[in-house]
């Protein structure tokens, strides 16, 4: 809710003449392809475009992620699927062995708003709900009070009005990517 300079910061990705392209709190989830992300090409904006496929959003190159903070927070971001091809997949996760996700998947000339939850070990998909614009809002809310340590997922169609979509996460603290849960955004694809 609150940011806190240096160790999180807003998803403006405007830029002034002489800034670094992202600030320090930004990180890339694998070695980034430099290629395949801009935040100049549609100024303000953070653009990923997918260079191979990918199983699942642990493989996935470019995800742009930064650390989650106690004792709540919540993630916010606007998508654009207007560039969506089959069998893409991009919105915003949770990141850690056992993700959660919420996001838009192009499918059969389609495009659909799903939660996707890997808190059993593998991805499944929770809920998914038709989309019928080019754009979205995603949110991932985080509340780590009296270590409930559980995360909700919602989307809108104006960035006010949320849905809630699929079912909490219940975030497990293991050490197989990095300490904690982290905010990610993404675009990958599956073929």
């Amino acid at each position: 809710k609150g940011l806190i300079p240096g160790i999180v910061a807003p998803d403006e990705f405007t830029r002034r003449t002489g800034e670094p392209a992202l600030p320090l709190v930004w990180q890339w989830n694998h070695n980034p392809d430099n290629k395949l992300w801009s935040v100049a090409r549609r100024p303000g904006f953070l653009r990923l475009t997918t260079g191979r496929a990918d199983a699942d959003i642990l493989a996935a190159r470019n995800t742009l992620t930064q650390r989650t903070i106690g004792p709540e927070c919540a993630g916010t971001t606007a998508l654009d699927t207007s560039a969506l091809k089959d069998g893409d997949c991009a919105g915003l996760v949770l990141l850690q062995k056992k993700y959660g996700w919420v996001g838009v998947k192009a499918e059969g000339g389609k495009k659909r708003i799903v939660m996707v939850s890997a808190e059993s070990d593998r991805p499944l998909e929770i809920q998914s709900v038709p989309l019928d614009r080019k754009g979205v809002f995603l949110r991932a809310d985080c509340d780590f009070r009296n270590k409930a340590d559980t995360a909700r997922f919602f989307f809108s169609s104006d960035g006010k009005t949320w849905t809630p979509i699929g079912q909490p996460l219940k975030m497990s603290y293991t050490l197989p990517h990095f300490m904690g849960y982290r905010y990610g955004l993404f675009a990958y694809a599956t073929k």
